[in-house]
């Protein structure tokens, strides 16, 4: 059986983390699914899942709350990880606080674990609208993306699900 891996994002900074998260589950003899949340993959088929959305104003995106919701039961039957993209520079450091939606969706669907993973700005990619609102909160340009911590966590993943029903056995 497989992992599956799927994601909101909206400029690719979080596509970038589910990415990363697949390619290191791979590379720890895991196989793994990695679908954007719009292709509202069905969980039922998997042995565990990896949920990730960008997080805008406070909150995970509609589409990703969405998913959760239309698959929930689903989702509560089998080990779900959640990971939220977002912080820009120094509010990484000074720590950070959950999407609005979390507390309920942890109730919902009782994930394993909830990171925060720093996010990345590049204002090339922005709307008009959203380069003046980034503008006016002096929102810091650049990747923040922690990819060792990012390794990590997908590593504490891996280590929690028996490796016998996600490899291969290779003779």
């Amino acid at each position: 059986m497989a992992i599956l891996i799927t994601f909101a994002s909206k400029h690719g900074a979080t596509q970038g983390v589910a990415e990363r998260i697949a390619e290191r589950l791979k590379l720890l003899g895991r196989v793994v699914d990695i679908q954007p949340i719009n292709a509202d993959a069905n969980p039922v088929g998997y042995e565990a899942v990896v949920i990730g959305s960008a997080v805008y104003y406070g909150s995970w995106l509609k589409e990703a709350t969405d998913y959760v919701r239309r698959h929930r039961e689903s989702l509560a039957g089998r080990p779900v990880w959640l990971f939220s993209d977002g912080p820009l520079g120094s509010e990484t450091s000074e720590g950070t606080g959950q999407p609005k939606e979390i507390a309920a969706l942890q109730e919902s669907i009782h994930p394993r674990e909830h990171r925060v993973f720093a996010g990345a700005l590049d204002r090339s990619k922005l709307s008009f609208i959203e380069r003046t609102v980034t503008k006016a909160v002096h929102a810091p340009e650049g990747d923040f993306r922690d990819w060792t911590e990012i390794d990590a966590w997908a590593t504490s993943i891996a280590h929690q699900l028996p490796l016998a029903k996600t490899a291969p056995i290779i003779s």
